[in-house]
């Protein structure tokens, strides 16, 4: 039994122990093999230009969050026969053909013979617009990489096949010293997507015309990389199974049961941990609630100010006094002319009672 794994992620690091049999992996491996071959004729044609193998790893809990792994290999996984496209920039002042030489001549000169193909932005905004195009590149290609200097710029040309099968394209830095070394790493390497929404992950890591102990290496680096690159705590691994497309999955790892206690224990130390929290919160409120009667005991009662309310209505200002003399002088006016009116009606029927005598001749 080999311990496979060192865990060293961001800001918390945790050694994760998995256990890996290298005889129970050979042995799976060879059985594979065998089933392989036993396979009718269409299914050697397949053999014979490599058909896959891949780790499919099971996890205890759902990451919260998507990670993608880069898990480089000792041996290449992939055959000769598999394609690999390079998307590159335009460069400036040069057409696409221009581009296209200058790049293939680079990768030459850095010892590189992997790539097969090479496709400028602007040819690939030009010529794989329509649907069928783009349907048409992804099954031509077994692999895609691309200048990381037009990373954000692809996926709207790309569209969302290249995303839902897997095949997104890996950016590599052109501009890099040590060019060669990355894309070997890249195209002989494999890649590990966890996402948060299954325990399952599926990776590539070798081919059916690989010999058992290279595979078996294969498998080991994989595992060794994935246990030590995996943002959760503890010992997240619960199965790992090997298989092809063709094939049933065989199982290479079983977590322990003791995994489960431990897993227990976790989320019992969590719940106390709350619990704990909750308790101190409760006493620090109850402490401040007696702090709090303690000051209104010993606070003195203050007199609280009442507003002066204010009259809607203007109050009526009171005519100033006259003296008295002008009173009696004002009514005395008034009576005199009270008379007058009176002994005016009253000559007016004296005169209307008096008859007209007509005069003697």
């Amino acid at each position: 039994m080999r311990s496979l794994g060192t865990r060293e992620t961001d800001g918390m690091a945790e050694n994760t122990e998995v256990p890996l049999d290298r005889a129970q992996v050979k042995k799976a491996v060879q059985a594979l093999q065998s089933f392989l071959k036993s396979k009718s004729k269409a299914d050697v044609l397949l053999l014979d230009d490599g058909q896959p193998i891949s780790l499919l790893f099971t996890l205890w809990k759902i990451p919260r969050q998507t990670q993608t792994i880069r898990i480089p290999l000792p041996h290449g996984q992939r055959s000769d026969t598999d394609e690999v496209c390079l998307f590159t920039r335009d460069e400036p002042r040069m057409s696409a053909e221009q581009t296209q030489r200058f790049y293939k001549k680079l990768l030459e000169e850095r010892g590189v013979r992997n790539v097969s193909e090479i496709i400028p932005l602007n040819t690939l905004k030009k010529e794989y617009k329509p649907y069928e195009a783009k349907r048409r590149l992804l099954g031509n290609f077994d692999m895609f990489l691309s200048d990381e200097r037009i990373r954000r710029l692809l996926p709207s040309h790309l569209g969302k096949h290249f995303y839902t099968t897997k095949k997104m394209p890996i950016s590599i830095n052109l501009q890099s010293n040590n060019l060669g070394r990355d894309v070997q790493r890249l195209v002989q390497g494999t890649r590990l997507t966890v996402t948060n929404r299954g325990c399952c992950s599926m990776a590539r890591v070798a081919h059916s015309n690989m010999t058992a102990d290279e595979v078996t290496e294969n498998v080991e680096a994989a595992v060794r990389t994935v246990a030590a690159k995996l943002r959760m705590k503890g010992s997240v691994v619960k199965l790992i199974h090997l298989k092809s497309l063709t094939s049933v999955a065989l199982p290479i790892y079983t977590s322990d049961l003791s995994r489960i206690s431990v897993l227990q224990r976790s989320k019992d130390n969590s719940k106390t941990k709350k619990v704990k929290k909750n308790e101190a919160g409760d006493e620090t409120t109850k402490e401040q609630k007696k702090k709090k009667q303690r000051d209104e005991e010993e606070e003195e009662e203050i007199p609280q100010l009442v507003p002066i309310e204010t009259p809607s209505k203007r109050p009526k200002m009171e005519k100033p006094t006259k003296p008295a003399a002008a009173k009696k002088v004002t009514t005395g006016s008034k009576v005199t002319k009270a008379s007058i009116k009176a002994t005016r009606k009253a000559g007016k029927t004296a005169q209307t009672g008096r008859r007209k005598v007509p005069k003697g001749k």
